[in-house]
């Protein structure tokens, strides 16, 4: 109630936020008569000015006013477009590091135009982050006509792109691509075994359109590069014919009371909780599927709890949940013999994609199709991660204010409204509330039929495919001509929905399908215009690798469904001017009878996809009206709606078919949806709170990678060396830990064990036994015994540098690092995923499962450390020079690896592909790439390393410890870093 006075009196936040942008936008505008004289050629000088003032040290902001006046002319001549005042709010708010929510229809493709152009000018590269490969192509050739008419490069990512065109792209000025690829790409670079082949350049600024749908929605799956696993799928297709002999219990809607729990456990063989779609084996259900595989139970174990037995009850867990909680055509839809995952959000499908932990084998398994093999991780990232590594991050969308906290949360960014172009007209109706589904259908059909003889356009919004056709079958039985769009019809997509807005049609599409397609009100001609020329044969088709965007003064290119197509401009031209001024006339008849109606099936989990509904109408200050029509029998009232909804719904009286329409109501439901969004968000952070644990090891271990590509190795703090020190630095260590463990100082002299130190020493530094016991070691001191091994271990190493020649012994030693580096990581994310399998079994044991995760995660990536450093040191010391100088150099290729990704788009690439190898002349086969190439620049984010100086002098690692132990530095305060 105060916030809601303090808002009257001094404005909101938001309303602050965009008074403090009104004077630059005057400034701008101030400038536009100064600008608009000037010549191309003159226009274009000031992209050099700018940069020159940037280099001279003036700041971005204060070229702000300048910038923006150059580009806002610059689309004036080039587009034919002028960005409007509210636009060049947007671009400030998106400069700033900010979400700029701007409404469906505001423009905000050239909105982007405006921050990204200032920002390219520090020449570390901009990153425009799409929601799919042919919008990152479309919008990198249609805006790129400005950058480029302004002295910019600009490059994109698709799918197909080699290293090299890759390369290219990525050193352009501005790089537009998808959120996967520049996530695949960062994890690829941090597989390679040279400089030569990496492509990205650092993460300096990204610009993410669709923000909400690419930072929250797809952030739910992590990025995946995979290699095949060895396990075998019989298991699932086992456990899968148990689920159906098990006895279905009560289904619950969050969680439940201890003493009602008991009650619960008499119900069935397992419980479903529909709230936090969760489902657990009961007590009689755990003995009967115990006693149904008991010939895949470990023997002597105490039964499926028994910590030997969690892989089994796992797969259990997971096929459980694909026959209580997945269902088809609503989740997942079958295509081509494979299940594909239907986006709960978008209703479009996600090919390529899979759930993880098996859980999309046990799926596979229920619907009776082929189970595809498990795949091992070899390199994993969530969408959060990568995009916190950008120094500015910063993203559009129209529908972000009700996930501001998620956004500030999670990735620091803060979100501000910017005003509609014209004034927003659309009707919003209150909510109407039936007693059934059925009911609610009824009225929603006679609604449609009341629409359609008026002539006014209807879009019905649903939230499942499932609804979609249960809908269009209502619809054909009372003869309604109409239009399903869905993920079964993905391609037709943008065209469906593009003529949404024509006379009498009424379109039939989950809620967020189109998205990115305005619906013009009496039609686009554009698209009309395209079906006609396509159906007359005068588009041609164009082959791959030509495909284009821009159109030039012969053709006139266009994309439709899956192809590109070119027409003569002659043909386009009368075809075109034809659709255009029918839609002109349809245009006004459609704008008299109120424009397009919105009609929402049910409310959605989230307010933010009802809001997207709402918004494909209204656009630009057409006229619109939206309403949403539910049931009390509707998921969202179902499980959450709680009691207090169906006991308004008594007091305010309710009879069968009518409805009760009350503000009190949509409040209701609207903190029923805030509810789920808040469960929704704690999912995320929970989730991402497992991620943080393994992003910093993450961050570590391709540090490390990295410093070895360069070979400028850190030691210590302030302490570089290259890979030969490194490894002899490591080698050290491990014979300091050998002597302490054998023949310490700590140790009584009959504990000491000289037999176990020489085999030791022997095994890992590859000396030969009986020179080791020619050095007398029982009749030595700790230190003495250290010091002559030592001198034999490191003469031994030196002897291969002498032989083989230095240059060539650092390929070696860089390749073989960085091999035993991949396969050690390889491994320890394979020991995460298993860990994180059973972790949330430790609750039970009021222990906080995340505290454990990071404990036990911490010994295992501790462990792994150790293991990598003795495997290097053992590789390198065992390698035998062998001198043969008569055999010419032969290259040699690595073996590829075939990798996976969960990318939609992606093709299966060979690991190390790019790599080369010289003639060996060590007796290991030892992978050998040439040398590196110039290092790319680093540039923003986590990728900048900053130079501390300090005034103490520097101690090096075998000094005494400046605390006064009278340890060495290493073993003591250095050990920490």
């Amino acid at each position: 109630m105060i916030g809601q006075l303090l808002a009257k009196v001094i404005g909101t936040q938001n309303e602050r936020e965009i008074k403090r942008l009104r004077p630059l936008v005057a400034e701008i505008n101030a400038l536009e008569p100064t600008i608009k004289p000037l010549t191309d050629e003159q226009l274009r000088g000031k992209t050099i000015e700018f940069r020159q003032r940037f280099a001279d040290g003036a700041a971005l902001d204060d070229l702000l006013p300048e910038a923006f006046a150059v580009v806002r002319e610059a689309g004036r001549r080039v587009l034919n477009m002028r960005h409007f005042d509210v636009q060049l709010m947007g671009g400030m708010v998106l400069h700033k590091g900010q979400i700029a929510e701007m409404k469906t229809g505001e423009g905000k493709t050239l909105v982007a135009t405006l921050p990204v152009y200032l920002n390219a000018l520090e020449g570390k590269g901009v990153h425009v982050v799409t929601v799919n490969d042919y919008l990152a192509r479309r919008d990198s050739e249609w805006m790129g006509r400005l950058y480029r008419f302004l002295g910019m490069s600009v490059g994109v990512i698709q799918h197909d792109l080699n290293d090299q065109q890759r390369q290219v792209a990525y050193r352009s000025d501005i790089t537009y691509g998808t959120n996967n690829e520049f996530g695949f790409d960062y994890l690829r670079d941090n597989m390679k075994f040279d400089f030569d082949s990496m492509v990205q350049r650092g993460h300096h600024f990204a610009v993410v359109d669709e923000v909400d749908s690419i930072l929250i929605d797809e952030a739910r799956t992590p990025l995946i590069i995979s290699g095949p696993a060895e396990e075998s799928t019989d298991l699932y297709y086992e456990v899968d014919r148990i689920i159906p002999r098990l006895k279905a219990g009560a289904v619950t809607r969050g969680d439940v009371k201890a003493e009602d729990r008991e009650q619960l456990e008499t119900t069935g063989d397992y419980i479903v909780d529909e709230k936090h779609k969760t489902v657990t084996l009961t007590e009689s259900g755990m003995a009967k599927a115990e006693q149904m595989l008991q010939h895949r139970v470990v023997p002597d174990s105490t039964g499926l709890y028994d910590p030997v037995n969690m892989p089994l009850l796992h797969h259990i867990h997971q096929a459980l949940r694909a026959h209580t909680i997945f269902r088809l055509d609503v989740d997942y839809m079958i295509k081509d013999g494979q299940v594909v995952i239907v986006d709960e959000f978008t209703g479009r499908l996600m090919p390529g994609r899979r759930w993880s932990d098996g859980l999309h084998q046990a799926v596979e398994a229920k619907e009776k199709v082929k189970i595809e093999r498990e795949n091992q991780t070899l390199a994993t990232i969530t969408f959060q991660n990568y995009f916190r590594k950008y120094k500015k991050l910063s993203g559009m969308t129209g529908t972000a204010e009700t996930e501001a906290p998620e956004f500030a949360k999670i990735y620091n960014l803060d979100v501000t409204v910017a005003p509609t172009n014209r004034p927003l007209v659309r009707i919003e109706n209150p909510d109407l509330v039936y007693r059934s589904a059925r009911e609610k259908y009824d009225a929603i059909v006679n609604d449609i039929l009341e629409q359609q003889k008026t002539g006014r356009p209807t879009l019905v919004g649903t939230v499942s495919i499932e609804k979609s056709e249960r809908l269009s079958t209502l619809l054909r039985k009372r003869g309604i001509k109409h239009v399903v769009l869905n993920a079964k019809y993905h391609a037709q997509e943008a065209e469906i929905v593009a003529q949404a807005g024509r006379k009498g049609t009424v379109t039939i599409a989950t809620n967020m399908a189109g998205r990115g397609t305005d619906i013009l009100l009496g039609g686009n001609p554009e698209h009309m215009a395209r079906q006609q020329l396509l159906a007359e044969e005068l588009a041609e088709k164009l082959p791959k690798g030509e495909e284009k965007f821009v159109d030039d003064e012969e053709f006139v290119y266009f994309f439709h469904v899956d192809s590109f197509y070119r027409v003569r401009r002659p043909d386009w031209e009368r075809v075109f001017s034809h659709f255009r001024r029918q839609a002109d006339t349809e245009h006004e008849e459609v704008v008299t009878l109120g424009g397009l109606h919105i009609l929402g099936t049910e409310r959605h989990e989230a307010r933010r996809i009802d809001n997207q509904l709402r918004g494909r109408a209204g656009r630009q200050g057409d006229p619109g009206s939206s309403r949403f029509y539910l049931s009390l029998e509707d998921d969202l009232m179902r499980i959450f709606g709680s009691d207090r909804i169906a006991g308004l719904m008594q007091r305010l009286g309710m009879e069968e078919g009518v409805p009760i329409e009350h503000g009190m109501v949509t409040r209701a439901i609207e903190r029923a949806q805030k509810q789920v969004e808040a469960q929704n968000f704690s999912v995320r952070k929970h989730l991402l709170e497992y991620d943080d644990v393994m992003n910093k090891q993450r961050e570590s271990v391709y540090t490390l990678r990295r410093e070895i590509l360069e070979g400028k190795i850190h030691l210590t703090e302030d302490e570089t060396v290259d890979t030969h020190a490194y490894v002899l630095a490591l080698a050290e260590d491990i014979l300091e830990d050998q002597i302490d463990r054998f023949a310490g100082e700590k140790l009584e002299l009959e504990e000491w064990d000289i037999p176990a130190l020489i085999r030791d020493a022997s095994r890992v530094f590859g000396l030969d036994p009986m020179a080791l016991e020619a050095l007398d070691l029982p009749s030595k001191g700790a230190e003495e015994i250290g010091d002559a091994i030592w001198a034999l271990a490191k003469t031994s190493y030196e002897e291969k540098d002498r032989i083989v020649g230095g240059e060539l012994l650092r390929r070696v030693e860089r390749d073989i690092m960085l091999q035993i580096v991949d396969h050690q990581w390889k491994d320890h994310l394979y020991s995460l995923d298993h860990l994180k399998e059973g972790i949330g079994l430790r609750g039970y044991g009021q222990r906080d499962p995340l505290v454990e995760y990071k404990k036990e995660s911490y010994t295992l990536f501790q462990d792994m450390k150790a293991r990598i450093e003795e495997e290097i040191v053992r590789t390198l010391f065992w390698l035998r020079p062998v001198l043969n100088e008569d055999v010419p150099a032969v290259p040699r290729a690595r073996r590829a690896t075939t990798m996976m990704t969960n990318n939609p788009g992606a093709e299966a690439i060979p690991a190390f592909a790019s790599a080369r190898t010289a003639a060996p002349t060590l007796e290991a086969d030892a992978p050998m790439p040439s040398g590196p190439g110039p290092r790319p620049a680093r540039v923003g984010g986590d990728d900048v390393i900053k130079t501390v100086r300090r005034e103490e002098p520097k101690v090096g690692r075998n000094d005494p410890c400046p605390c006064g132990s009278g340890k060495k530095y290493k073993k003591c305060h250095g050990a920490a870093a």
